[in-house]
């Protein structure tokens, strides 16, 4: 029992220490899933016929999705965004996927021509199909488009879409829609409208309510990032996408107070269940409820939450930290179980230190906790490798390998501890200070050489009797 006792009690803190690497991992993985599908989604236009003008167009919607998405997953956010590819009339270029965001690109040379394709109203694109040769009258014109009759025809063909430019073409764009709107307001009034929405909504970028937003392209990027992906082979270096530009220290603490929480939530559950389960059991019994019980699992839920947390933003942050790159390229390719198993230990032994500095432990109970739990903790880290393997649900496997696994090297932890103790008493082996060698002769040997043995434990001091005697003047 006293063994599974201690089992148990290693993998409640080893539980909070996993959970915040597997979620620093997940963290960083998230954000790579981001760039490689960007790289793969350029990759694609290898070898496309499409001149650069209108090529420029196509790379600048993957490039403003691509990097909102990386965004988006560098602020742990489940907002992403889509292309839709489709070339109906009015359609959306992006659309969110879990918000109701859509944006519509225009790449011209300049910000006068991209204002005015994003202001263009539908009576405009009528005129434009006509002088191209089209036969349709404009009611059979609008009703092939999926317009009504009633529509207006001076409405944006782009209405309530986000308009976005080249980001040095704002200033230019801005100005130009200004004045449009400072005369039309003069000389016809049905068509200010159309442009004050384009005004309202003109961007440089993709943008959520929570923050996320793609980074900006200018027109001459887009050329060249239209010239490169036709050639192909476009890696995350060359675009500049990778964890070490991307991800900064104060995204990695935000991620980091996320899973510490998680964390937290982990360790008191654990930390209270015995007590919940001995009140319970002790109200079966007794039907009575034990005070005393109740006090110590709400003292247990307050101090397992509060060391959870810790833990968990303190592995999350190292991991994520190694993972992105932030702590050199040697570190990226480190297993992050082996991360939670060196945070677990280490934050063992700095609390077990502070506990012999103020006198609660000695040195030597101090060697043989961390003797233990680095056995047990190995065999946690190896169980959890290997469930893994067989439970693909991600937290879920590993978690359960390494709560079997605690138990399990706790149980033969114990079985071999004495084994071993004789050991270094027969061999005089210290076991890193386990086992303390004075090299002192026994009581036996000291009487077989003649010398005298003073047993201080044995000897009783014999107080003199006094007697008092009155003295009768």
């Amino acid at each position: 029992m006293e063994s599974f006792r201690k089992g148990y009690h290693s993998f409640q803190k080893y539980a909070a220490d996993s959970n915040g690497v597997i979620e620093g991992e997940k963290y960083i993985e998230a954000v790579n899933i981001g760039i490689t599908k960007l790289v793969k989604d350029l990759n694609k236009f290898k070898n496309n016929k499409a001149s650069i003008d209108t090529l420029k167009g196509d790379v600048a919607e993957f490039w403003h999705a691509g990097t909102f998405n990386i965004n988006s997953a560098i602020n742990k956010s489940k907002n992403r965004v889509k292309v839709d590819r489709s070339n109906a009339f009015g359609s959306v270029d992006i659309s969110g996927i879990n918000f109701e965001e859509k944006f519509g690109l225009k790449y011209y040379k300049d910000g006068v021509s991209s204002a005015k394709q994003q202001s263009k109203s539908i009576f405009e694109r009528f005129n434009e199909y006509k002088s191209r040769g089209g036969k349709d009258n404009i009611d059979i014109y609008l009703e092939n488009k999926g317009y009504n009759i009633d529509t207006v025809l001076n409405d944006p063909v782009y209405s309530g879409q986000h308009r976005v430019i080249p980001t040095e073409q704002m200033e230019e764009a801005v100005a130009w829609l200004t004045r449009k709107i400072e005369k039309e307001s003069k000389t016809r009034p049905e068509q200010v409208e159309r442009y004050k929405e384009t005004l309202g909504l003109l961007t440089d970028r993709l943008r959520d309510n929570e923050g996320n937003e793609s980074i900006v392209l200018t027109e001459k990027d887009a050329r060249n990032l239209a010239q490169i992906s036709k050639e192909g082979n476009i890696t995350s270096e060359e675009l500049h996408l990778n964890t070490e530009e991307l991800i900064k220290y104060s995204d990695i603490l935000k991620q980091a107070y996320k899973a510490g929480l998680t964390s937290a939530t982990i360790s008191m559950t654990l930390k209270v269940a015995p007590g919940v389960l001995n009140a319970l059991i002790y109200l079966i019994k007794t039907g009575e409820i034990d005070k005393e019980q109740f006090e110590k699992v709400g003292f247990a839920a307050v101090t397992g939450a509060g060391e959870g947390f810790i833990r968990g933003t303190i592995s999350a942050a190292i991991t994520a930290s190694c993972k992105a790159g932030l702590c050199g390229n040697t570190l990226k390719v480190i297993d992050p179980s082996i991360i939670g198993a060196v945070t677990t230990l280490t934050m063992n032994t700095m609390k077990n230190c502070y506990k012999v500095s103020i006198g609660e432990m000695s040195r030597r109970q101090v060697t043989s906790e961390m003797i233990e739990e680095m056995f047990i903790t190995t065999c946690a880290l190896t169980a959890g490798s290997i469930s893994q393997s067989f439970i693909e649900i991600p937290v879920l496997g590993y978690m359960l390998g390494s709560f079997v696994g605690s138990l399990a090297g706790s149980i033969i932890y114990s079985s071999v501890y004495t084994p071993v103790i004789s050991f270094c008493i027969d061999t005089g082996f210290t076991m890193f200070g386990l086992v303390e060698q004075d090299y002192k002769l026994s009581e036996e040997i000291l009487k077989e050489i003649g010398i005298e043995i003073f047993e201080y434990e044995k000897f009783k001091k014999k107080l003199p009797s006094w007697k008092f005697k009155r003295r009768i003047n």
